[in-house]
């Protein structure tokens, strides 16, 4: 499978924070300022106190949260305390994606690269990974290194030309700090994400990307496109993200035109602006043929969809199918994905042309099979089941791809994926929501999981795959979803 990967790709510099730096790092701050910031959390990144109080809320909240820097000071302040001591990755969702792909057997992935220093494409797997102007890319000024590459090209601030680093602090449950004399403890795992990445948070694409895709989007089987909640409502130059979300639509139709079979996929992460999320999700619904998100996310679209935000928030299977499907149906979406710590669910419009056979793409705005009434007289249909299985089994695999990274923190071929694998538990409170789900849609089990008919959507629930003891937490989603991408590709090649 051919496949190009957008947009954000950049470093991931990841520590493992313990409670008792969380506590250090608090007592250099004002008492009042910090907690101020954790009561009103500003979302953004201008000081370091803004970045205490970020990793503080999240820790105290066990939430996960990615919050941009905008400051020069901030960003040597993080990379000359945490950097050295840190585990220096791929990063960015395409760029984790991409290695996913390649590692899981992918024929080629093209990844949109940024910034193609050396740091950055030596974290690259080398199995598919395919750059479109290696010598190009590969060309190193001597002072080259992480933070300090060089583009001409870009704007004049030395800010924006160094290498898009994403510090990443995990946090691990139970973990206790004192916040000013009370002992606050972590409820869950989780990570705070302090991003210093002024291409990415313009979805910049590079020229050799930008050709390359639409001369041979003809021989692409799929496209997984992702970054755009790094976008900005206003940029320091006056203009905004309406202008960077029509080119990438504009892209994607024009891939589109040329190959009506690719299979495009649009992923969503976590928006700091509500308005950003829904213009995006509005944008593409119609052309994409399946968004992905996670708990989180749908909730944010609550008014969307309708559905309150607190069972969401709450992974109750049966709001999140009803959020899912009301989301895919009132807007024209063929598939929406939804993957929670405890459970993945995805909702989808079968067709006549592939009957829902992807993991995570189905053909969008095709007519219904006649065997689709939104009621179960067909349930028995052995092409309702068949639809079921396929996706269940990509999904599968997508989870257990994301369990072994989560376990070993890498990848190294699906032999590896199912040894790994084999050794993890299933959630069990995502199994305890399995019941619920057949109670509130009249669905049926098959195989681990479950599926129902509702409005005409097709919906699978499975429960995922949890590691006591994670190596990462980041890039499970990313990786859940490029093994579920590729594998329902292939199920469909095989139908």
């Amino acid at each position: 499978m051919n496949i190009l990967c957008g947009y954000n790709v950049n470093i991931d510099s990841v520590y493992r924070i313990s409670g008792a730096e969380i506590s250090e790092l608090l007592s250099a701050f004002e008492r009042t300022e910090i907690l101020e910031k954790i009561e009103n959390p500003p979302g953004k990144i201008l000081s370091e106190s803004d970045f205490a109080a970020g990793l503080a809320y999240c820790m105290k909240n066990g939430c996960g949260a990615e919050w941009l820097v905008f400051e020069q000071a901030v960003f040597e302040f993080l990379k000359n305390r945490y950097f050295d001591k840190s585990l220096v990755r791929m990063g960015g969702n395409a760029g984790i994606m991409a290695n996913a792909l390649s590692e899981l057997g992918a024929s080629r992935v093209v990844p949109n690269v940024a910034v193609p220093s050396k740091t950055q494409l030596s974290l690259f797997s080398e199995k598919a990974v395919y750059f479109p102007d290696a010598h190009l890319q590969t060309e190193e000024k001597p002072d080259d290194g992480p933070g300090n590459h060089i583009s001409s090209s870009f704007s004049p601030s030395s800010f924006s030309n160094q290498d898009p680093i994403h510090f990443v602090f995990d946090f691990s449950e139970g973990e206790t700090f004192s916040l000013y004399g009370t002992e606050v403890r972590a409820p869950r795992e989780n990570r705070f994400i302090a991003t210093c990445d002024h291409l990415n948070f313009r979805l910049f694409t590079s020229s050799a990307f930008e050709s390359y895709a639409l001369k041979h989007a003809g021989e692409m089987d799929g496209a997984l496109i992702s970054g755009f909640h790094l976008l900005l409502e206003t940029y320091p130059d006056g203009s905004t993200y309406k202008g960077i979300l029509e080119n990438s639509f504009s892209r994607l139709k024009a891939w589109k035109a040329k190959n009506d079979k690719l299979r495009v996929h649009v992923e969503f992460g976590h928006f700091a602006s509500r308005e950003i999320a829904n213009a995006v999700f509005l944008k593409f619904a119609g052309t994409s043929d399946s968004i992905g998100m996670n708990e989180d996310e749908l909730a944010m679209l609550h008014n969307l969809h309708g559905i309150p935000a607190e069972g969401i928030l709450r992974m109750e299977a049966e709001a999140v199918g009803m959020a899912a499907c009301k989301l895919a149906s009132r807007h024209g979406l063929g598939k929406l994905f939804i993957h929670t710590r405890e459970f993945v669910l995805a909702a989808f419009k079968p067709d006549s042309g592939n009957s829902g056979g992807s993991g995570i793409s189905g053909e969008s705005g095709s007519s219904e099979e006649p065997w689709i009434s939104g009621k179960w007289e067909d349930k028995e249909s052995p092409a309702l089941l068949k639809a079921a299985e396929k996706n269940l089994e990509a999904i599968g695999f997508g989870l257990r791809c994301a369990g072994a990274y989560a376990a070993s923190g890498k990848l190294e071929g699906r032999e590896f994926v199912e040894k790994e694998a084999s050794k993890l538990q299933e959630s069990l409170f995502g199994r305890q929501q399995v019941q619920p789900f057949l109670e509130a849609f009249g669905g049926e089990t098959c195989g681990q999981g479950a599926f129902a008919l509702m409005e005409g959507y097709l919906i699978c629930i499975l429960p995922t795959l949890l590691c006591k003891s994670p190596l990462t937490t980041v890039g499970l989603g990313d990786t859940l979803t490029a093994g579920t991408f590729l594998r329902g590709l292939e199920l469909d090649v095989q139908a």
